[in-house]
C-alpha cells in the first residue's frame, strides 16, 4: 500500500508538474536536484516514484527518465505511420497506457520536403503544444525491427498482406512479393508515401498453418534472438572441453534430477538424508546441486554477451530458444544421469520444523543417479518399492514434509491456477491440450528450490555482496480497490484498511464454495491480476507472494541470466574455486546492477508474452477443426462491444460481439461489468457458464469468435415496451476479427 510522502518530499502533484514542464528528460536524479533532496530523502523519493508507477500516475522511458502516464517521454523513439500533406505523423514505438490510444505526433523537420516515409523510425525530442504533440528528429534509426509479419493473400488478382498482429486492422497491398506465394507467412516492410503505401516482402517464412510455425511467428513478432553467431558457437565448443578442476567430490551421493517429461535441459538435482548430529534431532541435511554455468560462461565473453542479450530461454510447445548454445545448455551444463558434471552446490541443514539452520556453498563434481519425470517420481514414491526409492526418494520426501510444514506456517500466496499443456505428436501436430496435473513431486522440487534461493540471498547478504533480488512487491491500493469492487459482485467482503498479506488472499479463497470450481477459478484469476509484476533488482523489497524477506533466483542458470549473476556473486563473495577470479562477478556488472535488473526483467516479460500468444495459436488451431460445434464456455470479461469467453478445458479466449446477441439493445453496466438486454432482461456477466457456438478460429493470430447457439439476431426486437431511462449501448461496429482460413499452398 503506498505511503504518504515524508515532509521533505514533494507531493505526487508536484512531481507530475515538474516532469511535465521540464525541458529535459526528468529522472530520479533530476527530480532530487530540483527539490533539493539529500540522504534518506533520496531513498524515500525512489519508493515514492515506485508507488506512483504502480498507481498508474507515471511511467519510465528507456534511460530511466519519467513521464506522466498517458504522456510522451521528452526523448523517445517514434515510428512514422502516416504523412499528411508534407508532414510526417508518428506514434511512440513503446506505449503502455492502459485504455488510452497512442497520440499522433506531428514531426517537424528542418528541410522543406520530408525525407521520412511510413515505417521509418526516429529518435526525437518531443513537446506538447496546445492540444497536440510535436517531435523534433534527432536521429534516423534502422528499420529492421519494424518489419511486418503477415500472410500473403490474393483477392481479385491483387496480392495483399494481412498482418498477424491484431492491432494492424488494414491489409496492405503488396508491391514486391519476391518469391512468396499466396498463403505464405512472410516478413515485409511498408514503403512509399500516402496514398500509395505498399508492402515489400523481405523474407519468406513458409506455411503459417504448418506444424511448428506458431512459435516462429512469436519469435519474429517479439524480436527474440534465435540464432547464435558462429563465433559464439565456436566459443561454446572450446569452453566445453575445460577441465572441471579441483572440486568437492559428491559423486558417491544418489542425487536425482526431477523434471518435466519433456525437459530440454536439467539445471537442478536434489538429495537429502537424516541429520546424525544430536544437536539437530529429527532434522535433515540436504543438497541442491545446480549446473555450474558460471564456470563456462565467463564475464565479458562472447557467450556472456549473447546470454545477457537474450536474458532467458523461451519455451514453446515445439521448440526452445535457449539462452546458451545447445553445446552447453543441452549437453555439458545439463545434469545428465551417469555423467560427471560441474555443479554449484547449496548445502542445507534443516531442523524438524523445516527451518534452515545453516547453509554453505561449494563448487563440486556430481554424478546424477537418475533423471526422473515428475509423474514417474510420484508413481515410484506412491508404490514405495525399489532401490532408488529407498536410497534417494524416501529421504527426499521425508525432508520435504518438514519444508512443506514451514511453508504452510509462512502462508505464502496459494493461487493454484490450472496450467495448459500442449502435447504434440512426432510430426509436430497437436495431439491434445489438457490441464497439467499438479503432483506432490512438483511441490517437492519447488520447496527445495525456494530453500536454495533464500539461502543464496542470505549468504550474499552476510558478505555484504551484490545481490540480484527477485522482488515481488505488495499490491497497490488502486488494485486492491478494484479487487474489492470485483469481490462485491460475489457478496464477498474485503476490508481495505487492513494490512494485506498473502494469507489475506488465502483466507478469501477458503471462504469460497469448494464445489464451485468456476467461481473459485474466476476469483483466483482476479487475485492474480491484482498482484504486481515481479522483477529483478539489487535493492531488496521482499517477495510478497512467497512471504519471504530475502529472495534471489539461484536454481536455473542454464535458462535465466539473473541466476548466473547470483552464481558469480557467490563465487566472488566466498572465493569459490576453481577459477574464482576468472568467473566471479565483474566490477562493471556489480556497479550496473540496477540497469542489468531492468534489462533481464524486460526480457522475461517478452518471453512470457511470446509463450502465451503461442499457446493461444495452438489452441485456435486445435479448435479450428470444431467450427460450428457448441462448446461449454465461461465468460471471462465483459465490455460494451460484447463479452469474452474461454473454452472449458482448453483456455482459448474468444469474443461474442454484442451485435450477435439479438435485435434488441443491450445496456453495459461498467461497475458490475455486465451486459443486460433492454427488452428481455438477459444478462451476461463475468463467471457465467454458458454453451456457445464456435464460428471463427484463426491459428495465425490465435483469435476465436463465438455466438449464441440460437445464432445471430435470434430474438426479435419488441416495440411494445417503453424505453427505460438509462444509458444504452447503441449500434456498434465489430472489433477487428479474423476469419478462419484453411491451409494454402
Amino acid at each position: 500500500m503506498p505511503k504518504p510522502p515524508s515532509p521533505g518530499l514533494p507531493s505526487r502533484q508536484q512531481i507530475l508538474d515538474f516532469i511535465t514542464r521540464s525541458d529535459q528528460p526528468a529522472g530520479k536524479r533530476e527530480i532530487a536536484r530540483a527539490f533539493a533532496l539529500h540522504g534518506h530523502d533520496k531513498i524515500a523519493l525512489k519508493a515514492l516514484l515506485k508507488d506512483m508507477a504502480d498507481e498508474g500516475l507515471i511511467d519510465s522511458a528507456p534511460g530511466r527518465a519519467f513521464h506522466k502516464m498517458g504522456g510522451v517521454p521528452k526523448v523517445t523513439v517514434l515510428r512514422i505511420v502516416d504523412i499528411e500533406g508534407d508532414q510526417p505523423v508518428a506514434v511512440p514505438e513503446r506505449w503502455e497506457a492502459d485504455g488510452k490510444p497512442p497520440p499522433r505526433i506531428r514531426v517537424v523537420e528542418r528541410g522543406k520536403r520530408s525525407a521520412l516515409g511510413v515505417g521509418d523510425r526516429i529518435l526525437a525530442r518531443t513537446e506538447e503544444k496546445g492540444a497536440g504533440w510535436l517531435a523534433h528528429p534527432m536521429k534516423k534509426l534502422a528499420r529492421g525491427e519494424e518489419l511486418i509479419l503477415g500472410v500473403v493473400e490474393e483477392q481479385e488478382g491483387r496480392l495483399w498482406l494481412r498482418a498477424v498482429d491484431k492491432r494492424e486492422r488494414r491489409d496492405t497491398q503488396i508491391s514486391d512479393v519476391g518469391p512468396a506465394r499466396p498463403g505464405d507467412l512472410v516478413l515485409a516492410e511498408k514503403t512509399g508515401r500516402p496514398p500509395r503505401i505498399t508492402a515489400k516482402v523481405t523474407e519468406v517464412l513458409g506455411d503459417p498453418f504448418a506444424p511448428r510455425a506458431f512459435s516462429l511467428i512469436a519469435i519474429h513478432k517479439f524480436g527474440i534472438p534465435d540464432r547464435f553467431k558462429e563465433e559464439t558457437l565456436e566459443e561454446a565448443d572450446d569452453i566445453a572441453t575445460q577441465a572441471l578442476g579441483a572440486r568437492e567430490d559428491l559423486r558417491h551421493l544418489p542425487i536425482v534430477a526431477i523434471d518435466p517429461a519433456d525437459a530440454r535441459d536439467h539445471d537442478d538435482a536434489v538429495w537429502a538424508t537424516a541429520d546424525e548430529d544430536p544437536a539437530n534431532p529429527g532434522g535433515w541435511r540436504a543438497i541442491v546441486a545446480i549446473a555450474d554455468v558460471s564456470f563456462y560462461v565467463r564475464p565479458g565473453s562472447q557467450l556472456d554477451r549473447e546470454a545477457r542479450k537474450r536474458g532467458n530461454s523461451v519455451y514453446f510447445p515445439d521448440r526452445v530458444v535457449p539462452m546458451l548454445p545447445e553445446r552447453l545448455s543441452a549437453d555439458v551444463c545439463s545434469l545428465k544421469e551417469g555423467q560427471d558434471r560441474a555443479a554449484m552446490v547449496c548445502h542445507l541443514v534443516i531442523d524438524r520444523a523445516g527451518k534452515i539452520l545453516a547453509q554453505r556453498f561449494t563448487r563440486a563434481v556430481i554424478r546424477v543417479a537418475a533423471n526422473i519425470a515428475y509423474e514417474d517420481a510420484q508413481a515410484r514414491i506412491d508404490a514405495g518399492a525399489g532401490a532408488l526409492v529407498e536410497e534417494a526418494l524416501k529421504p527426499l520426501w521425508a525432508c520435504w514434509r518438514a519444508l512443506a510444514a514451514a511453508r504452510d506456517k509462512r502462508e505464502p500466496l496459494d493461487l493454484d491456477l490450472p496450467e495448459r499443456r500442449v502435447v504434440l505428436d512426432e510430426t509436430g501436430r497437436i495431439e491434445s491440450i489438457a490441464i497439467r496435473e499438479r503432483l506432490d513431486a512438483h511441490r517437492l522440487i519447488e520447496d527445495y528450490m525456494i530453500a536454495a534461493n533464500v539461502a543464496a540471498a542470505k549468504a550474499l547478504e552476510a558478505k555484504k555482496a551484490p545481490v540480484m533480488y527477485r522482488v515481488h512487491e505488495p499490491p497497490s491500493r488502486e488494485k486492491l480497490v478494484a479487487l474489492k469492487d470485483y469481490l462485491d459482485t460475489f457478496d464477498i467482503s474485503f476490508a481495505l484498511g487492513q494490512v494485506v498479506r498473502p494469507a489475506t488472499f488465502n483466507q478469501l479463497i477458503k471462504r469460497l464454495d469448494a464445489n464451485d470450481e468456476a467461481t473459485r477459478a474466476l476469483v483466483m484469476e482476479q487475485m492474480l491480476r491484482s498482484q504486481t509484476q515481479a522483477y529483478y533488482a539489487p535493492v531488496n523489497a521482499g517477495h510478497f507472494g512467497l512471504a519471504l524477506g530475502s529472495y534471489a533466483h539461484f536454481t536455473s542458470p542454464i535458462r535465466r541470466y539473473a541466476d548466473l549473476v547470483v552464481h558469480r556473486a557467490l563465487v566472488g563473495a566466498y572465493a569459490l574455486e576453481p577459477e574464482a577470479r576468472a568467473t566471479r562477478l565483474s566490477e562493471e556488472d556489480a556497479a550496473a546492477m540496477v540497469r542489468l535488473g531492468e534489462t533481464i526483467s524486460q526480457a522475461e516479460r517478452r518471453a512470457m508474452e511470446a509463450e502465451r500468444e503461442t499457446i493461444d495459436r495452438y489452441v485456435a488451431a486445435f479448435l479450428a477443426t470444431r467450427i460450428g460445434e457448441v462448446l461449454d464456455t465461461r465468460i471471462t470479461g465483459v465490455q460494451s462491444f460484447g463479452f469474452f469467453a474461454t473454452v472449458a478445458g482448453f483456455g482459448g479466449d474468444g469474443l461474442v460481439p454484442v451485435s450477435t446477441l439479438g435485435a434488441e439493445r443491450f445496456r453495459y453496466d461498467e461497475a458490475s461489468q455486465t451486459l443486460e438486454g433492454e427488452e428481455s432482461g438477459d444478462t451476461y456477466a463475468r463467471g457465467q457458464l454458458l454453451p456457445l457456438r464456435l464460428v471463427e478460429a484463426n491459428p495465425v493470430s490465435g483469435a476465436l469468435r463465438f455466438e449464441l447457439p440460437e445464432g445471430v439476431n435470434h430474438m426479435p426486437m419488441r416495440h411494445d415496451r417503453p424505453r427505460k431511462d438509462r444509458r444504452i449501448v447503441g449500434k456498434r461496429g465489430r472489433p477487428a476479427n479474423v476469419r478462419h482460413q484453411g491451409r494454402r499452398r
